[in-house]
């Protein structure tokens, strides 16, 4: 019988590097498919929870804050996790999430946004398992921008697919996320199938960029405290861009209408694909730098770009010089562009760069926590303080917040990690110096 698995640890890289990146490119891209299809909805025709909360922002606000606990669970269990339990876990998340939307359309109006909170909390531990079949390798920046990606295709798609099954079969709207889950459940089952075949690092990897291992709670604080200034920085940051990109997914359906693209099912897909090619071409680039070091370093650079592609286009924006479907793909570009590197190229090359036994879940959940903090902050905020403000109008404006302010906190974080990485070397080369001495 053929051994994948076997198959994959003799195959060549490049052929490992297809199968891999497709196997958690479809993985992560199915689960879109039980979080993301019910803000295509309007709901308009629900009444505002609890008589002063829109019905919809209700249920966009319940989701973000099962995906906030999710993320405060999961630094400890994916930080934790073994081998043998990703596949079960997965799946289970999934399959929890898939019988949440299936309660959202048959529970009364008043406790939807509790399902939605459920569906939330399962969901927002997929990606630390998915990742965690790829970090640790020397191809896991390659792997990694592939995966990443699916933040760009997959949630244009599979809204793509709600706006369908509304417009077209005319499902109805509470009953259109559950059906879009179960339309991608078995394309999930057999990625996942795939994912779990493949392989563990091989010895080569684990010299190149540090064995990945389970960390518990003594050795989460004792890395926490060792670089806490600019990790507390890259937080930061994230939180600002975790905030920007939950609003602009759980809200695009508004601001297209504002710019006149309302009425159109393909527009999610269409600066979706666009988005993502610009952003491979930029991922492309970030995988070139070989040195752990020097690829931290630059990632920040990387990140800055997107704070200026996402203020600067805003700006272009304004001044009419862009029309809106040219500065939405723009902006996104930028926006993914500074948020993607957290999810796969920063924190593991960090870990490699400083030379700890650690595994990345930790670092993007620790991140994730405070970033969907940040969604959960900005959603209120526009429901509470500024509730005449229009979705565009609010989105311009945060837009210019998080490209200015974000990007002065990289900005700190790449000048703190310099000096940080420069100790290091100092104090290799005078060990290395020492050791000769006495060997001498």
């Amino acid at each position: 019988m053929f051994n994948i698995q076997l198959y994959l640890q003799r195959c060549h890289t490049a052929i490992f590097v297809v199968y891999a990146s497709s196997a958690a490119f479809m993985t992560y891209f199915c689960m879109y498919a039980f979080r993301k299809p019910f803000s295509v909805a309007s709901y308009e025709q629900a009444d505002n929870f609890w008589d002063f909360i829109d019905f919809k922002v209700a249920l966009v606000l319940a989701q973000v804050l099962g995906y906030l606990l999710s993320k405060f669970i999961g630094i400890k269990i994916i930080s934790e996790l073994t081998v043998n339990k990703r596949i079960s876990l997965l799946l289970g998340l999934i399959f929890v999430a898939q019988f949440a939307l299936l309660m959202f359309a048959i529970v009364p109006e008043p406790y939807k946004p509790l399902m939605m909170f459920i569906n939330g909390v399962p969901l927002g531990m997929v990606w630390g398992i998915v990742f965690s079949f790829l970090e640790g390798r020397k191809t896991s920046e390659i792997l990694g921008a592939f995966l990443s990606v699916t933040f760009i295709i997959a949630s244009g798609l599979v809204r793509t697919v709600g706006q369908w099954l509304l417009v077209d079969i005319n499902i109805p709207e509470f009953w259109m996320p559950v059906t879009t889950g179960a339309i991608f459940l078995l394309p999930l089952c057999l990625s996942v199938f795939f994912l779990a075949q493949t392989p563990a690092p091989s010895k080569s990897d684990r010299i190149a960029r540090q064995e990945r291992q389970p960390m518990n709670a003594q050795q989460r604080w004792s890395f926490f405290l060792r670089f806490s200034p600019g990790i507390l920085l890259l937080i930061s940051s994230f939180l600002l861009f975790t905030g920007l990109r939950d609003f602009r997914d759980n809200f695009s359906a508004e601001i297209w209408q504002a710019l006149g693209h309302g009425e159109e099912p393909a527009i999610f897909a269409y600066a979706g694909i666009r988005i993502a090619l610009v952003v491979l071409v930029v991922l492309a680039a970030m995988v070139m730098v070989k040195d752990n070091c020097k690829a931290f370093l630059s990632n920040h650079g990387f990140i800055l770009l997107g704070c200026l592609l996402l203020g600067g286009s805003t700006f272009l924006f304004e001044q009419q010089l862009v029309d809106g479907k040219t500065w939405m793909v723009w902006l996104g570009a930028g926006l993914y562009i500074a948020y993607i590197p957290y999810n796969c190229f920063l924190f593991d090359r960090m870990i490699s760069a400083v030379g700890s036994t650690a595994n990345a879940g930790f670092l993007l959940y620790l991140a994730d926590s405070a970033g969907y903090l940040g969604s959960v902050s900005i959603l209120l905020y526009r429901t509470f303080a500024s509730p005449d403000i229009s979705w565009l109008t609010f989105f311009i404006q945060l837009c210019y917040v998080v490209s200015i302010v974000g990007g002065l906190l990289v900005t700190c974080s790449v000048i703190y990690f310099s000096h940080k990485l420069l100790n290091f070397e100092k104090i290799f080369h005078f060990n290395l110096s020492k050791a000769k001495s006495i060997q001498s």
